[in-house]
């Protein structure tokens, strides 16, 4: 009767093998978000002028106005909000009017 032969477990530990250490890796920076676009400050501004052009010749009239003095408002308002968009608008592109204002001297002291 010569067959297999049983396997006994080997009594001795398995050889310890240390796990290999990972290649050394700089950590990966967060990904950045997506730059906003700047809000639109200038035209948040010129729109609720332009809703309250229209709401208070609105009101005036409510309150029993002349509709001869609401529409004298309405057209005080818009031609204040157009010449406040112009400014807006100016000063968001960064030029400043040609010529005129205040130029000093650096030697020139300024109180």
């Amino acid at each position: 009767m010569s067959g297999p032969r049983p396997t006994t477990p080997d009594p001795r530990p398995a050889p310890h093998r240390a796990p290999r250490p990972a290649p050394h890796r700089a950590p990966r920076p967060a990904p950045r978000p997506a730059p906003r676009p700047a809000p639109d400050t200038a035209g948040d501004v010129v729109r609720w002028a332009v809703f309250s052009c229209v709401l208070v010749p609105v009101v005036l009239l409510w309150y029993g106005t002349a509709p001869a003095g609401a529409a004298g408002t309405a057209l005080g308002l818009a031609a204040v909000t157009a010449a406040c968009r112009f400014l807006l608008r100016r000063s968001e592109r960064g030029t400043a009017p040609r010529g005129g204002g205040r130029h000093t001297r650096s030697t020139t002291p300024v109180d």
